[in-house]
């Protein structure tokens, strides 16, 4: 990847970048469809979003972490006229994602594989129609609340991104991480909770898939919440 991001962003990244090998065809979707399908800092900043996407579309959302893009596939399959970029730094998952992206056909998919936050930075302003954040690393011990995504700096990055109107989306079944992001989203001035109450947050939003991390919350007995945001400008 050409570019570059500063070390003391790379020191923000908490957790693991690589697990099992990959196999055959994911290393070769990695070294072949990747670069196709990657942003870089300059297109982002020069360049209007929706003509990034070819054929250019209407509007773009983000999703940040996507796991293993099972989500991101489907709302970009459902949704033809949308772009969406998915950020994902865990080698592993991009390389899950590049073989449902190959295996869908899919063309309104674009990739960042790195951090979320410098890309954030990049963006133009106003230049998101939504945001997804779903089932992000929970870090549920209380000295590594601080490692969160989810606060004051990567807020106020989301809102310089998002048009007035645009969603953010987060979906998590670790409770202290629920409360966490609604406390931080109502100590931002430029966000409005769309739910009112948490018994409103029970259902994921229309055409939700599903995704892997759902499905071991509720194995395991967590409730997953789904929180809505409107940026208000």
């Amino acid at each position: 990847m050409s570019d570059k991001v500063g070390s003391q962003e790379k020191r923000g990244f908490y957790g693991r970048r690589a697990g099992k090998p990959l196999n055959l065809r994911q290393e070769t979707l990695m070294a072949d469809l990747l670069p196709e399908l990657l942003l870089t800092r300059d297109e982002v900043t020069d360049t209007p979003l929706p003509t990034l996407f070819d054929p250019p579309v209407r509007e773009v959302w983000l999703e940040s972490g996507f796991g293993g893009g099972e989500h991101l596939v489907h709302r970009a399959l459902e949704n033809p006229d949308i772009g969406y970029v998915g950020i994902e730094p865990f080698r592993n998952g991009m390389a899950k994602a590049l073989v449902l992206i190959e295996d869908t056909g899919v063309r309104n998919i674009r990739l960042y594989h790195d951090e979320a936050g410098p890309f954030l930075d990049w963006l133009p302003a106003n230049s998101l129609s939504g945001f997804y954040l779903l089932y992000p690393d929970p870090w549920p011990k209380k000295r590594h609340f601080k490692r969160r995504f989810v606060s004051k700096r990567n807020l106020d990055r989301i809102t310089r991104a998002l048009k007035p109107g645009a969603e953010f989306r987060f979906a998590s079944d670790i409770d202290s991480y629920v409360e966490w992001t609604l406390d931080h989203c109502a100590d931002h001035p430029a966000f409005e909770w769309l739910d009112g109450d948490l018994s409103q947050c029970l259902a994921p939003w229309k055409g939700w898939p599903g995704t892997r991390y759902e499905d071991k919350a509720l194995r395991e007995g967590r409730v997953p919440r789904y929180l809505s945001f409107r940026f208000t400008g």
